[in-house]
């Protein structure tokens, strides 16, 4: 078939410009980027949620365990030794503290943080070392968690000038009442844990009790102090009847 003048000059022609690609592929890739991004932050989201859960809420329900079972130790070796001087190993008593509202308070030695996870309270030995509620002088202190592994001292900010505060050993009962608090001094402060302990207001020996713990709550960033004072003792009878004040 004869070409035509027409189909030369077609022939002869530069192909077609190539089309540019659509701007709509780049925003795809941004879209996908952004969309990949907010799921990781979802992820991380998810990840501290479940954190802030074993922090707050499954250490209590671990410590609270343990500090049960080791609370029925001490009064089990309660049950079967018989007289003479105390064993503190495991533990010299128990707290109670009605207006915390935390029930009975193993108190063991020491305030590391391997024996405080234990949800229990502990007496210092450091930096300046505790007296023992049956000593004639001197500043029983104690430290415990205000949050998580028990957190046994979460409501201290409860407790007000006049309330009570129980000590109970294998044979005595100690009676202290609330005279002074301090709601947020320096964790270096260990004035406070002094034999006559500073900022309480008092000026003479006496036989104190001190409790101490972190402030503000979820933060170790500041101590919350509260003192009391003995104003009796009462003997342990064979029931272990509770004394008047925690009725």
């Amino acid at each position: 078939m004869a070409r035509t003048e027409q189909d030369e000059r077609q022939d002869g022609e530069a192909p077609a410009a190539t089309v540019p690609a659509s701007p709509r592929r780049g925003r795809g890739r941004v879209a996908t980027a952004i969309s990949v991004f907010g799921e990781l932050l979802i992820t991380v989201g998810l990840l501290l949620g479940l954190f802030v859960v074993y922090s707050l809420w499954w250490t209590n329900v671990i410590a609270d365990r343990e500090a049960k079972r080791q609370g029925n130790h001490v009064r089990e070796i309660w049950r079967t030794q018989g007289p003479g001087k105390l064993d503190t190993k495991d533990g010299i008593g128990f707290l109670h503290v009605p207006a915390m509202h935390n029930g009975e308070v193993l108190v063991k030695r020491g305030t590391s943080t391997e024996v405080l996870n234990d949800g229990v309270a502990g007496f210092y030995t450091e930096p300046l070392k505790s007296a023992m509620p049956w000593d004639k002088k001197g500043n029983f202190t104690l430290a415990a968690h205000r949050d998580g592994h028990g957190a046994k001292f979460h409501n201290i900010d409860k407790l007000d000038k006049g309330d009570v505060v129980v000590v109970e050993t294998r044979d005595t009962w100690y009676v202290y009442k609330v005279f002074a608090k301090i709601t947020e001094t320096s964790k270096f402060n260990t004035g406070v844990l002094k034999p006559v302990p500073k900022g309480s207001g008092k000026t003479h020996a006496g036989r104190y009790i001190t409790l101490t713990t972190c402030t503000p709550v979820y933060t170790s960033r500041y101590r919350y102090v509260v003192w009391g004072e003995l104003v009796r003792t009462e003997q342990v009878d064979k029931d272990r009847t509770p004394p008047r004040e925690l009725d």
